[in-house]
């Protein structure tokens, strides 16, 4: 890009301004190096554009600059939240956790000194913890907000910041949009901040008790459907928390139920440098590999991993009786089995109320399928847990009655079987999953041949998920042309040589969803295509939808690999 001095003038004023604000030597040293270097292609990419806190809350590279996350960013919403949690709370009090990604314990503790600063009570965790034990200690000590300092999955070089509401969910309208204004709008000279000594020496800033941690366990436990069974077996669990914050969690729930349990030892301490894998994230098969390995050595008979937040699972499981080899489950294939043995469960133990399960409208259909089969009611919401945290806080407000919350999931290894947590929730799914586990082994049926049961039941579907990331600047600019166009598409027209039979854009009126940036395509050859922007990275992402058809299942499975080719050759 050619700079103009005008074009300089402006980059150095809002570089300055930076500089003049952030307290971290390290940002701060990061982006006076690149004034010093005349780096305008690197300042232009920190300061084109400011991070904005939105309804994922915010995530960005880390790094010095508005368009990064670094202590003044955090600082920035932080101000925000608490000022919106003054004009619409009465005692307001926000609990803070955070993973192992780097920097996460430093941005935590400078949003608890901005917030005891605002009058706002902190309760802040000492050390690292998961997202579910968050959102379970936002509703245990009755906070009326929380925050966790997350990238979840993502890159090394990527953090975040998400907000959670008094429910235990992520902030959704009218709060988000609250917030955002409120954050989006502070100055610098208007950010407030205390000593972490002046915080807690004024009682606004103290530990989270060890009280919620039990309780949290002793909730998980109470959740069993069947503790003595999972206690009788001799099951093997091979486990990585690759490097992220479900090690301690995971690791203790399986040993309150005696299970042996082998744990991959380089991925097993928190770093946030992630130095096993490109990705942080168990839908990888690479970042699964090591687990795998460990698997095969041990003999395991379930294999689990959890992303740097822990509400990601991912499982592998034996394909030999020998288990010399291990399928590694997709997130739908997770669900799917998971809401069959929890409608079972229910059903078989005398259950009264209707079964509620909600998805997000990218996650298999089969999961409505069993549901409905079996009595229960299935709700597809946006992508986005939050959207599930609020049918279960309907649930629990009474608006939905004769209802019980029983499973929520996300195509994108999300699960949650208990109530308490509004978030996906990796370690309660990871003793649900041993226990679902056992009690098919109790019957004499590996996983495979249950969900091979299943398939046969209710009809076999299989989903393909592929994306296009576009970075900066160009990026941005670039998506909003690639949706526009799909857009414009109509009834009738072709899309990968196939005719659209019907199209549904969720900006538009009377969809049923909020309005989001969502469009849902059908195509007269049976197929259906969901096209969305990542609300938490730079990318489209498409969700491809194929259900077996009068050839049958073998027929699809063989046909998949080719119809995915032709709509990513076209799409990205």
């Amino acid at each position: 890009m050619d700079f103009t001095e005008k074009m300089k003038e402006d980059i150095l004023a809002k570089a300055r301004a930076y500089v003049g604000a952030e307290k971290d030597r390290v940002f701060r040293e990061e982006v006076e190096n690149a004034i010093a270097m005349e780096d305008w292609e690197g300042l232009y990419d920190r300061f084109y554009t400011s991070l904005a806190f939105g309804t994922a809350g915010m995530r960005g590279v880390i790094g010095g600059g508005t368009n990064r996350i670094n202590t003044f960013m955090v600082c920035k919403v932080t101000q925000g939240l608490s000022e919106y949690l003054r004009k619409n709370c009465a005692e307001p009090s926000c609990v803070i956790a955070y993973d192992s990604r780097l920097f996460s314990s430093e941005f935590a503790h400078s949003a608890a000194r901005v917030l005891a600063a605002n009058g706002v009570r902190v309760y802040l965790y000492d050390s690292l913890r998961p997202v579910p034990m968050l959102s379970f200690a936002v509703r245990y000590l009755k906070a009326s907000a929380g925050i966790v300092i997350t990238a979840s999955h993502n890159p090394s070089k990527y953090n975040g910041y998400k907000v959670y509401w008094g429910h235990g969910g992520q902030v959704t309208p009218p709060h988000d949009i609250g917030i955002a204004d409120l954050a989006n709008a502070v100055k610098p000279d208007g950010i407030k901040e205390l000593t972490e000594e002046e915080a807690r020496e004024s009682g606004l800033l103290t530990s989270v008790p060890d009280a919620v941690d039990n309780a949290y366990y002793s909730m998980v436990m109470e959740s069993l459907r069947r503790v003595d069974l999972i206690k009788e077996s001799t099951v093997k669990v091979a486990y990585t928390p690759l490097h992220g914050s479900g090690n301690v969690p995971v690791r203790h729930m399986l040993s309150e139920l005696g299970l042996s349990v082998a744990v991959v030892a380089e991925q097993e301490l928190p770093d946030g440098k992630f130095p096993t894998v490109k990705l942080p994230n168990p839908e990888s098969a690479e970042a699964m590999s090591k687990v795998i390995a460990l698997g095969i050595k041990t003999g395991a008979d379930i294999v689990l991993g959890t992303d740097p937040d822990a509400d990601r699972l991912g499982i592998a499981i034996p394909e030999d009786e020998k288990k010399t080899s291990y399928k590694l489950l997709t997130g739908n294939q997770i669900a799917t089995l998971l809401v069959d043995y929890l409608l079972l469960t229910y059903k078989e133990q005398g259950g009264k109320e209707i079964p509620f399960v909600a998805k997000s409208l990218v996650t298999t259909d089969i999961v409505r399928r069993i549901t409905e089969a079996n009595g229960g009611e299935c709700k597809d919401v946006l992508t986005g847990f939050k959207y599930i945290a609020e049918e279960i806080d309907r649930i629990d407000r009474g608006e939905n009655p004769g209802h019980r919350f029983l499973f929520g999931c996300e195509e994108s290894y999300g699960f949650l079987t208990v109530s308490h947590v509004h978030d996906k929730d990796a370690v309660s799914s990871s003793v649900a999953a041993v226990e679902m586990m056992c009690y098919w082994a109790s019957k004499g049926k590996t996983l495979i041949q249950r969900l091979d049961e299943i398939y046969a039941e209710y009809g076999y579907s299989t989903e393909v998920v592929f994306s296009a990331e576009y970075d900066g600047a160009e990026g941005k600019a670039k998506m909003a042309s690639i949706m526009a166009g799909l857009r414009a598409k109509n009834t009738g027209d072709d899309i990968v040589g196939r005719k659209i039979a019907t199209k549904e854009d969720l900006l538009g009126e009377n969809t049923g969803f909020p309005k989001a940036d969502v469009l849902i395509f059908r195509f007269e050859s049976g197929e259906k295509l969901v096209v969305r922007p990542s609300g938490t990275e730079p990318k489209i992402k498409y969700y491809l939808f194929l259900t077996e058809g009068k050839d049958g299942r073998a027929a699809l499975e063989k046909a998949a690999p080719e119809i995915k080719e032709e709509f990513q050759k076209e799409l990205l």
